[in-house]
């Protein structure tokens, strides 16, 4: 029994001393060689997943945005540590930098720490917060593809993955100062009659403002648009092929989310 118990100790164990808060005194990052994902190797990460990476985030947040963690950390960790390979231009290994990144939980597994630790002497990592830039705007535009079912507009026609990416964006408009309106904008391809378009164009806007309201953006600050087939970003006109066709005019089919902040003209 006592062995039992060690064993179960040490699986929910962390390598840092993590607090109740998520954070730590002293983060405790594991040895490389003991990567466990991928065969011993580390990803480049999508900068623009990176960057939605926040305070509060779930675990579930995460591994859509990140992927699942290259340590094998136990039972229920609360840290989660990854080997990153990022562009650094003039700095590392031909303008590639080997950066350990660790991410600290707190008692209701919400993301509320992360640390960098370069892998050598010549890598650059992101240690420090970035000098803060006063925004005015930002938009963000989600592939239809990737948020919906084939040919779905409605709140229950939304796959998984466009709900994660969808929980994320509202924990970043909820943790952005001075927000002070939200535009949706949706788009659609030339492909069906022009009508439908439209009507699927605004349905699909309304749902994924429903679903920001449900993740707790006011209702208040959105504004809901439907711009059918009117504003394509590719036009695809040499395509004979349907198949083709379709999987070219793919960027038309999206949804535009407009984030106007204190400053700013609507």
């Amino acid at each position: 029994m006592a062995a039992l118990a060690g064993l179960s100790l040490s699986a929910c164990g962390s390598l840092s001393n993590v607090k109740p808060n998520g954070t730590t005194d002293n983060p405790v990052f594991p040895d490389i060689r003991s990567i466990t994902y991928d065969h011993g190797r580390g990803i480049a990460p999508n900068p623009e997943n990176l960057n939605l990476v926040r305070p509060g985030v779930t675990k579930d947040q995460l591994y859509y945005l990140l992927g699942r963690p290259h340590f094998s950390e136990g039972f229920a960790p609360r840290e989660w540590d990854f080997l990153f390979y990022l562009n650094t231009p003039g700095k590392g290994t031909n303008n590639v930098s080997s950066c350990q990144y660790k991410i600290l939980f707190d008692k209701d597994m919400l993301a509320r720490s992360f640390y960098w630790k370069p892998v050598g002497p010549d890598d650059a990592c992101t240690t420090e917060a970035p000098e803060k830039v006063v925004e005015q705007a930002r938009k963000v535009t989600l592939e239809a593809d990737g948020l919906f079912a084939f040919n779905g507009a409605g709140i229950n026609d939304l796959q998984q993955r466009g709900k994660l990416r969808l929980e994320a964006l509202s924990q970043e408009i909820r943790n952005q100062p001075g927000v002070k309106s939200v535009l949706i904008i949706g788009h659609t391809d030339r492909l069906g009659p022009e009508a439908y378009n439209q009507t699927l164009s605004e349905k699909r806007a309304n749902s994924v403002a429903r679903y920001l309201v449900s993740n707790g953006v006011p209702a208040s600050f959105i504004t809901v648009q439907g711009q059918g087939e009117s504003q394509p970003l590719v036009q695809c006109e040499k395509l004979g092929n349907r198949k083709e066709l379709i999987a070219c005019l793919a960027p038309n089919r999206r949804v535009e989310v407009l984030v106007n902040l204190e400053g700013s003209q609507d």
